[in-house]
């Protein structure tokens, strides 16, 4: 069984990334990727009220533009996988900057609050067969910010309702997540291409999206590797 190259965290101008959905498509597959996740933010209504704007112009999304977004990263699908053979989950993080924390879900097919209590987030995510990853947990040395403050303040009560734990994100690596031996993967939090260059997760699986999900959730067939450019697969 090959490993795959990964991908989990990437945001588009659907919500505060730099490029296009087909642009991240193209830059991922060409160079060989093999598997990327979509997830652009959703943002809860209490910041959206307190920052005094709308969700277009946080460059966030909101409820209205879900099924329009689905519609779109499975259009994205089917084209990358007939162009590069790479699979694109559709997926979102779940953004509550009132209370600090940042969840991403994974192959969700229907529309989650990110109001909800990280429980019922979860419990969201696994209702519709998806997966659930604790967002940057620790402090960021690139950005010095702590959006999911929460998450790691209650890691003890939540380790296990998680299916991965970002345990490296763009050039950061947490290696006080680590020590704990959560489930984790390692993921750009790509927003622009230079983000390209970052953290990104091999797993070992069959290159279909049940199989990528069930290696995420057991979690012994899975590393870390540093993408530094250049062609992954050569034809």
């Amino acid at each position: 069984m090959q490993w795959l190259y990964c991908d989990f965290h990437i945001h588009t101008t659907w919500s505060d990334g730099k490029n296009s959905l087909d642009n991240v498509v193209a830059l991922y597959g060409e160079v060989g990727f093999d598997v990327i996740a979509i997830t652009d933010h959703v943002l809860d209504s209490e910041s959206i009220s307190r920052y005094g704007r709308t969700a277009s112009e946080l460059f966030v999304m909101d409820e209205s533009k879900f099924d329009a977004y689905q519609e779109a990263l499975w259009g994205a699908a089917r084209s990358a996988w007939e162009k590069y053979g790479m699979l694109v989950i559709p997926g979102v993080e779940l953004t509550n900057n009132t209370n600090r924390y940042h969840i991403l879900g994974l192959d969700i097919k229907e529309y989650i609050s990110p109001d909800l209590g990280v429980e019922q987030i979860i419990e969201s995510i696994s209702r519709q067969q998806g997966i659930s990853v604790a967002c940057h947990p620790y402090s960021r040395n690139h950005s010095g910010d702590d959006p999911s403050f929460f998450l790691w303040e209650n890691h003890e009560r939540l380790a296990t309702l998680f299916d991965a734990w970002e345990v490296a994100n763009r050039d950061d690596l947490f290696n006080v997540v680590g020590l704990k031996k959560f489930n984790y993967i390692g993921s750009s939090d790509f927003h622009e291409k230079r983000h390209l260059l970052s953290w990104k997760t091999l797993l070992q699986c069959e290159k279909n999206v049940e199989s990528v999900k069930e290696a995420i959730r057991k979690n012994d067939r899975v590393s870390l590797f540093l993408y530094r450019g250049g062609k992954i697969r050569h034809d």
